[in-house]
């Protein structure tokens, strides 16, 4: 069973969105903001991450960078999830390290496909 860890800090979207994940056959691991995502990856050691970008105390996007750039974490894949749908934000997430981008609201087949390709 594949271990992803879900970062998002709105509570109705992270209880829909980790049902669902659950229900598709993953285990499921929370934190609501990025600086928990960084403790959690590191002591987990999670398959995945889904990174919400947009979060408190510390955002995805600066989290990201230090997941990358941390030898424990770097090779975690981490798909952005984020409303934010300009070309320009999904080059930004790949920029700063994820593996994949997502747009909210959540297309799961399509979220479900980019899973299991980077979980391959």
């Amino acid at each position: 069973m594949n271990k992803l860890l879900l970062v998002e800090d709105n509570e109705l979207n992270r209880d829909m969105l980790s049902r669902r994940l659950i229900k598709n056959g993953f285990q499921i691991i929370l934190a609501v903001d990025g600086l928990e995502s960084i403790q959690f990856a590191r002591t987990s050691q999670p398959d995945l991450i889904l990174m919400d970008m947009s979060l408190p105390i510390m955002d995805g996007w600066e989290a990201t960078l230090q997941l990358k750039s941390d030898p424990v974490t770097r090779i975690i894949p981490i798909i952005a999830l984020t409303a934010h749908a300009m070309g320009e934000d999904r080059q930004k997430a790949l920029n700063v390290g994820c593996d994949d981008y997502d747009t909210k609201p959540i297309d799961l087949s399509r979220l479900l496909s980019k899973i299991y390709k980077l979980l391959v």
